[in-house]
């Protein structure tokens, strides 16, 4: 579907609109994973159910620094699944879809302009393709093998580096994207990670996305 409105404001006010975009978009839904099979057949890792938030565990514990002021992000890394990326810009095009960085292997992933930027207040949102078109992965491909506690380093222009901990993986589905719940305010620094996973159908491509849920835990 498309969003029936353009690009909005800035601030927490920009979470109105994830109601009204295409987030079905948000990984490159339209990929299909060719025959070259440079990964294993059972293809990328998916999140177990028990990982998901506020199942065994609320979010990530211990003090929340303050939150940052605006800064773009250039960088991405997180250690646990051997993503080290750069981080380009994405927005919504001209029909109202979210736009995806192009599937290079191994990066780069995109910061959604329509949020903030990692460390400040409200959800900052990162997507990045899982595959690409040839068959390889892509710099997403291993997010679902994440745990909560797992650190996502997150370079800034300003050269300050915000350290998110992971308290939530989980698997939504495209069809009944749970919009609110994944980019709601909370009124915390938080971050969310976002690749295509689910079950996958050589013609119709992944039916669902992963979701990987994490808040400011450190400021270098």
């Amino acid at each position: 579907m498309q969003g029936s409105s353009g690009p909005t404001g800035g601030g927490p006010g920009r979470r109105g609109a994830w109601g009204l975009v295409a987030v079905v978009l948000l990984v490159g839904v339209h990929l299909v994973r060719g025959g070259a099979g440079e990964w294993p057949a059972e293809g990328p890792p998916q999140p177990v159910a028990a990982a998901a938030p506020g199942r065994g565990g609320g979010a990530a514990a211990g003090s929340v620094p303050d939150p940052l002021p605006a800064s773009a992000p250039v960088r991405i890394r997180v250690p646990a699944v051997r993503v080290d990326a750069p981080v380009t810009r994405v927005g919504l095009d001209g029909g109202g879809w979210i736009e995806v960085p192009p599937p290079y292997d191994r990066g780069p992933a995109g910061w959604f302009t329509g949020s903030v930027t990692p460390g400040e207040r409200g959800t900052a949102v990162v997507v990045g393709h899982v595959d690409t078109p040839a068959g390889g992965a892509a710099v997403f491909y291993g997010l679902g093998a994440l745990t909560r506690g797992q650190r996502v380093e997150i370079a800034r222009a300003d050269g300050r580096t915000a350290v998110f901990t992971v308290y939530g993986i989980e698997v939504v589905p495209q069809d009944d994207f749970p919009a609110e719940r994944i980019y709601g305010f909370t009124g915390a620094p938080e971050l969310r990670l976002i690749t295509c996973g689910g079950p996958y159908a050589p013609k119709g491509g992944y039916e669902g996305n992963v979701v990987v849920s994490a808040r400011l835990a450190e400021v270098r």
